[in-house]
């Protein structure tokens, strides 16, 4: 089986697992005490208000974010985050800071290179079926770890741990097509973009209905994004 053909065919094998992970938590937490409504706000109010954090975060702006006592108690009874969010493991992206975010205001998964594996779709579906997100964003980043690694395996064959070469497996499609489409751009840089369009793409495509459904019905967006690590800015440069 061709890399190319491996992360779809990974991805959309992955909706009954989601479907059996948003009924097991939504039957556990029927019983449990009613916390704050799911957030009101349509995809692009989510956008535009992680866009507008951001901006305060580039300039150094203080986050009004609720860290408080008071909002914990609050969410101790449920969560109704306003975004979901697909970041990666690099110790220097944390989301929360990025976008000025306060408790359980963002559900994040976050994986080496931000892919979706079984456990991160079964997490987004329940987030839009369970939690009720309008917005999905695959947040990658300057310098990723992974995606070098998958460039160096595609390049020049180097040998990794096996740990290590399972996880850069599903990021190599990606660098097969950006090395293809490359144009005089930074392999890895543009590998970078091009995994965040993979990802972004399949929960866009997906046959789940969990994410298909409410896709079609315009009540979800699936949107990609680069953050920079030297400004400190996210461009979401795949709004599909």
């Amino acid at each position: 089986m061709s890399v190319l053909s491996t992360d779809r065919r990974t991805f959309m094998g992955l909706g009954a697992a989601a479907t059996a992970a948003v009924a097991t938590s939504a039957a556990a937490s029927s019983a449990a005490p009613a916390g704050p409504p799911k957030t009101s706000l349509t995809a692009d109010e989510a956008l535009a208000r992680l866009i507008r954090a951001n901006e305060a975060f580039v300039a150094d702006r203080a986050p009004s974010s609720d860290i408080s006592t008071k909002r914990r108690l609050e969410l101790a009874k449920g969560q109704a985050p306003f975004a979901a969010l697909v970041g990666c493991a690099d110790s220097r992206v944390g989301p929360e800071h990025l976008f000025g975010a306060g408790l359980g205001e963002l559900f994040i998964v976050r994986t080496a290179g931000n892919y979706v594996d079984d456990a991160g779709y079964g997490s987004l579906a329940y987030a839009v079926a369970a939690l009720g997100v309008p917005l999905i964003v695959v947040l990658g980043h300057e310098r990723c770890g992974a995606v070098d690694a998958a460039a160096k395996l595609v390049l020049n064959n180097e040998q990794l741990p096996s740990s290590l070469t399972r996880m850069v497996q599903p990021i190599l499609p990606a660098v097969v097509d950006a090395r293809a489409t490359l144009g005089g751009k930074d392999l890895l840089d543009h590998s970078i973009h091009m995994n965040v369009r993979h990802v972004a793409r399949t929960l866009r495509e997906t046959t789940d209905a969990l994410l298909g459904k409410p896709i079609a019905e315009g009540k979800l967006k699936v949107v990609g994004a680069y953050y920079d690590l030297d400004t400190g800015r996210v461009d979401f440069f795949d709004r599909g």
